[in-house]
Order: structure tokens, then C-alpha cells, then sequence
């Protein structure tokens, strides 16, 4: 048996909903066989879960990449990078290793915090990573930061920030609307540069959604490993997530999140695409 080996450079969630444990739950889920470069660990405090974000030494981090590399990857994801330097590592280590199937996941906060980690890993990312990107995948906040346009509050807003990310040389860009517009559904837009798809699927009344983000952008490479096109490996990792975040669950008085095996378990919820 020979699985496709997926490299993601991120922090470690050590509530295990997001990060690099969301991650592997979703690559596991998918078949694809996942190894790992940390970049941060993030720690919560028992008594408010205020994030606390520790920075691995940059050795650690090339060494780490190095060892995987080594294997023989099928496709690179990233999440939280933490430093200019952290992305500069990041987006030298894709280069070196020539895949083009390549998923950014331009992670710029923790969940339930609303400062950038760096400001200066915006520009760092669209230095570094966008122009070796296969596909992009900022949530509002992150796109409006991308773009600089302030975060999208409509379909039409998304596409102007579409179009001014896919500029700064990204393939790809998926931005996840998700529950952030006001609409009937939860909405995702995909631009490939001459056409914008609208991903949707009916809103969750489950607010354990801990770790949707980090687990939609792996299910996109596990997908694109497993020689999915752009186009249906986002799709079905549309379905993915759309199962996980409605079946994510209560881990304790603060957060909850989304349940990685619910697809797998449970079956795959309707998405529909509509050309926009």
C-alpha cells in the first residue's frame, strides 16, 4: 500500500481542534499519510483560554522540514507561521521542493483572539507564499488583510478581494465566507483568475466550529494529493467541513470543535456550485 505523504508546516492547537492536529485528523480521514514541521505551540489558560503562542527555534523548524522533505512529499500545506522569518523558511523550503501542489492557509490569529500574530506576515506572505500558492485559502479577515480592502461583507466585496490576492501570484484563492455573510447559506468563493464558483451549503446551527478553518485547507490538499482538480477537491472538502462543523461538539466551557470523522461516519451533506 502506498499513501500520498503530505508535509504541513504549523502550530500545534493543544486543545487538538485546529493546528496541526486538525491536520492529520483530516488527512487521516482522507486516506493521505501527514508529517509534520511546527512552527509555534499555542496554549490556552484554563480559567479564560486567552492564547499563549511559544515560537519553535528556526533550527528546529528547518530540521523538521528537512526530515520530511526527505521522504519524498506529495504536497505542502501551511497554517501558522508566526514570523517573517518563519515564512521566509516556509516558502523557501516549497521552492526547494518544486511540488506545485502547494495549500496555503494564511493563518493570521488564534481562534477567539482579533489581533494579527505579526503584522508583518502579511506582506511576508504575500512575498513568499501567494506566488507559489496552488491555492489560497483566507477566511474574511484574512482576505481583507491580503488584499487590503478590510474584510469582505458581501459576495461582491469577496470577489474584488478574490481578484487582488489572485494578483499577488496565488493560482487559487478560496475565500471561506462560511457563516460571516448574511445569507441563507454557508458560502464559499473559489476564484481561478477568469471565474469565481460560490461553494454553498446550509448553515449549521452548531457553533462548535473549533478548527473549521485549518480542516476545510487540509481536506483541499489531501484531495489535490489524491489528484482531485482544484475545482472538486475544494468541493468535496466543502463536504467535508460542512459534516465536521455540524457535528462538532462541546470540549468545554469556552470551545468546541468540529468533529473531523463526521463525513466518513455520517455520509456528505448537499453542496451546490453556482457559477457567480
Amino acid at each position: 500500500m502506498t499513501l500520498k505523504k503530505i508535509l504541513t508546516i504549523a502550530g500545534s492547537d493543544t486543545s487538538g481542534g485546529a493546528g496541526i492536529q486538525a491536520d492529520l485528523k483530516t488527512f487521516q480521514e482522507h486516506g493521505t499519510y501527514g508529517m509534520t514541521a511546527l512552527t509555534v505551540v499555542v496554549t490556552m489558560d484554563p480559567a479564560t483560554w486567552s492564547h499563549s503562542v511559544y515560537s519553535l527555534p528556526i533550527d528546529v523548524l528547518k530540521s523538521q522540514i528537512k526530515t520530511a522533505v526527505s521522504t519524498g512529499i506529495d504536497a505542502i500545506k501551511t497554517g501558522m507561521l508566526s514570523t517573517e522569518e518563519v515564512i521566509a523558511t516556509a516558502g523557501n523550503a516549497i521552492r526547494e521542493s518544486e511540488l506545485s501542489t502547494v495549500v496555503i492557509d494564511p493563518v493570521m490569529v488564534c481562534k477567539g483572539e482579533d489581533e494579527v500574530l505579526n503584522p508583518g506576515t502579511v506582506d511576508a506572505m504575500i512575498e513568499h507564499l501567494l506566488p507559489r500558492a496552488l491555492v489560497v485559502t483566507p477566511n474574511l479577515f484574512e482576505a481583507g488583510q491580503l488584499a487590503g480592502t478590510g474584510t469582505p461583507k458581501s459576495l461582491d466585496e469577496m470577489k474584488e478581494a478574490a481578484k487582488k490576492i489572485h494578483a499577488h501570484g496565488a493560482k487559487n484563492v478560496f475565500i471561506k465566507g462560511g457563516k460571516g455573510l448574511k445569507s441563507d447559506t454557508a458560502a464559499d468563493l473559489l476564484y481561478d483568475g477568469q471565474a469565481f464558483t460560490l461553494y454553498e451549503a446550509e448553515k449549521s446551527e452548531n457553533h462548535y466550529n473549533h478548527g473549521a478553518g485549518c480542516t476545510v485547507a487540509a481536506a483541499i490538499t489531501a484531495n489535490l494529493a489524491n489528484g482531485l482538480d482544484v475545482k472538486d477537491a475544494v468541493g468535496e472538502a466543502k463536504k467535508f467541513v460542512t459534516a465536521a462543523i455540524a457535528n462538532g461538539w462541546q470540549l468545554n466551557d469556552f470551545v468546541g470543535p468540529v468533529y473531523h470523522g463526521a463525513k466518513n461516519k455520517f455520509g456528505a451533506p448537499e453542496v451546490t456550485l453556482t457559477e457567480v
